[in-house]
């Protein structure tokens, strides 16, 4: 009762597996659990095949489980506990260790958020972790669940790289598409709502290229040095898909340039919109000018008002502030800027 609720409540197992699976030439991929995983590592060299296992690292229990059940390098623990972010690949001994950045299964791209799994790799066994949901891990396990064919680790890994730009070239593709509509709206000079739109788009692209920049140089850096385990075909892959993850960011990079220009042109037309505000309430004011001049005058309660007895005072105080409104209004326009 209670691992079901552990399970439940983590989405995965009690030692905070989530799935795993065992791959063998020419066989579809099984699904296994933790116990299965052991009694496949537990066979050393003469268990078939290689595994995935893919573990949430929010459970308490996971971290525990894998020092004292895998000999995984104590380089992939060190990144657990200092939960650092930044990108990086490397070898230890015959492991391959990575941190990669990628974004939250979420649906509303300008909510998306940034969260970092962690990758140990060696000729039998990929081990993935993560603390949340990530889209790209889940585009793999549905070409797992599809029966595609994978030949080593690398391989599997180079499938993630894949799925990973896929995801990130969706989300430039969607956030292009809706810089589309504002820039449409700002050609029908509808600025209102466009500032906020741009300004939560830009932020979360610029946290994407932040967090995701380094990795095609680490990436490269692998490939002068790939895995002695790794076969050709996989190393060929594993280029082409870090080439694909560079032109994904170049895009990335461009469109934050069209978002900024785009900010850029809304800032100057609500300065523009502002000063011509502006102008229009000092017209107003000069406008009004001599006739609150006359009314200050007249209004005073002293002796010796002009035109007080005038038959006619009326009418030439009209025309006297007439007059000098027409003369302070072709001062105003005459003024008037481009």
């Amino acid at each position: 009762m209670f691992a079901d609720l552990v399970h439940n409540a983590y989405g995965c197992d009690q030692a905070g597996l989530i799935y795993g699976y065992r791959f063998t030439d020419g066989n579809a991929p099984q699904p296994v659990d933790s116990g299965e995983a052991l009694a496949w590592l537990m066979q050393g060299e003469r268990a078939e095949g290689f595994l995935w296992l893919h573990f949430n690292f929010a459970h308490a229990a996971c971290e525990k489980w894998l020092k004292a059940q895998m000999h995984l390098p104590e380089e992939f623990y060190e990144s657990l506990s200092e939960g650092s972010r930044s990108t990086r690949i490397e070898h230890s001994d015959d492991w391959l260790l990575a941190v990669i950045n990628d974004v939250i299964f979420a649906f509303d791209i300008a909510q998306s958020e940034i969260s970092t799994l962690r990758v140990a790799a060696n000729a039998r066994l990929l081990v993935t972790g993560r603390v949340k949901p990530l889209r790209s891990i889940d585009k793999l396990r549905a070409s797992v669940k599809r029966g595609d064919a994978f030949r080593t680790p690398l391989a599997l890994l180079v499938h993630l790289l894949r799925d990973q730009a896929d995801v990130l070239e969706r989300i430039v593709r969607e956030t292009s598409r809706r810089v589309d509509i504002v820039e449409d709206r700002l050609l029908q000079q509808r600025i209102e709502s466009n500032r906020a739109d741009l300004g939560s788009l830009r932020r979360v692209l610029v946290r994407l290229q932040r967090l995701l920049a380094p990795e095609p140089a680490a990436l490269f850096r692998l490939l002068s040095r790939p895995p002695v385990w790794g076969h050709a075909e996989d190393v060929q892959e594993f280029r082409q898909a870090t080439e694909e993850f560079a032109v994904v960011l170049n895009d990335l990079s461009a469109l934050l340039e069209r978002i900024k220009l785009l900010q850029e042109e809304i800032a100057a037309m609500v300065s523009e919109r502002t000063e011509r505000t502006i102008y229009t309430l000092t017209v107003v004011t000069v406008l009004a000018l001599p006739i609150n001049i006359v009314a200050g005058f007249f209004g005073m309660n002293v002796g010796g008002i002009p035109l007080a007895d005038h038959p006619h005072g009326f009418w030439v105080l009209v025309a006297i502030v007439a007059t000098g409104t027409a003369a302070a209004g072709w001062w105003a326009f005459r003024r008037r800027p481009d």
